[in-house]
């Protein structure tokens, strides 16, 4: 495919992902134009004065304020749109507990509306940004993005002959992103204390740059054939314990167990036992297959998974080292340097 004569639409362009995407998607991809959707005119500031620092050119990006609430702002963004990547929503878990209805205008209507607008507009493709807390949930946040994946999936059938795909990319915890557990055990360490919530606790972990790499890959998987549309893509990533971690970041410190909170999970999946029966392995990462696949939809070439195969994180094949967690934990932190940093747990 060729990027020069894309025009790409990223909501959500603001946060964590949004700014890792725009800085790699311009570096390697160089699209004819990239428009920034997101509601926070001070951080759209910000990320413009960044980005010009960066040698970008002014052609090469938009920034548009808008809401995913909003359907007809989205409706206007999305004029002379190729490429949608959904990565707007509401995340924390303990926002979204006591934010219940907030959660769900954001993450599930904000995603209805993303489908009927980039249907409407002639989008070719639409990948939207899932999490391991959809599978079997436990909270809210996981709740409504199960509904945004399945109402994605379904956004296929009612794309019709309009020719919109639509997919999900599934993914564990991101290293160093906004209100993730690095800057929480960071700051915690000047105290000589960090908390965790249960000593058990295990996670997927996966970087912002293999977070984007996932994304380009299933936008360029099939780009414009229409052999595709309704999967979901799931990484194949190692796991990390929350011990290991807290020993990564402040070996020194003491370690005070809080209990677990309401919405965590001591470990998170990736596959289910039933999505792996529609699940193949491709080599690099897997793909859950649409049960009702769009017209003209094509299989994929891969091995089928054995009866009874689950993806979770605490039966992982691979693990992070305590080293491992030293080197990734580094690099984040200079990767966010100057980005602001919220109070959360594991489970968030």
């Amino acid at each position: 495919m060729n990027w020069s004569n894309l025009s790409i639409l990223l909501t959500g362009g603001t946060g964590s992902f949004g700014r890792a995407f725009t800085e790699i998607v311009l570096r390697e991809k160089k699209p004819h134009k990239l428009v920034i959707f997101s509601r926070d005119e001070l951080k759209q500031h910000e990320m413009h004065m960044d980005l010009l620092e960066s040698g970008y050119s002014e052609k090469s990006f938009r920034f548009f304020i808008g809401d995913v609430r909003d359907s007809a702002r989205l409706k206007r963004a999305m004029q002379g749109i190729d490429i949608v990547v959904h990565a707007a929503a509401l995340k924390h878990v303990p926002a979204c507990e006591y934010n219940p209805f907030e959660a769900v205008q954001t993450n599930i209507i904000g995603a209805e509306n993303v489908i009927n607008a980039a249907i409407d507009a002639g989008v070719t493709r639409v990948v939207a940004l899932s999490t391991d807390k959809a599978v079997n949930p436990v909270n809210l946040y996981g709740a409504t993005k199960l509904c945004a994946e399945k109402i994605f999936v379904q956004g296929n059938a009612y794309a019709g002959k309009k020719g919109t795909r639509f997919s999900c990319v599934r993914y564990g915890n991101v290293i160093g992103s906004r209100g993730s557990i690095v800057p929480l055990f960071l700051k915690q360490r000047a105290k000589g204390v960090i908390t965790i919530t249960d000593p058990r606790m295990t996670r997927f972990w996966i970087s912002l740059e293999q977070g984007v790499s996932l994304v380009l890959l299933a936008i360029e998987e099939r780009y414009g054939e229409g052999r595709g549309g309704g999967e979901i893509f799931i990484p194949k990533i190692p796991s990390m314990k929350i011990t290991d971690l807290a020993r990564a970041i402040a070996p020194e410190c003491k370690i005070d167990v809080i209990g677990i909170r309401p919405g965590e999970k001591l470990h998170e999946s990736l596959i289910s036992v039933d999505e792996a029966r529609h699940t193949v392995d491709i080599g690099t990462h897997f793909v859950i297959e649409p049960e009702n696949a769009p017209g003209g939809y094509e299989p994929w070439k891969g091995k089928s998974l054995p009866d009874g195969f689950c993806y979770v994180s605490d039966k992982n094949t691979e693990w992070l080292t305590v080293e491992d967690l030293q080197k990734l934990c580094g690099e984040s932190g200079s990767h966010a340097k100057g980005r602001e940093t919220t109070t959360a747990t594991v489970g968030a």
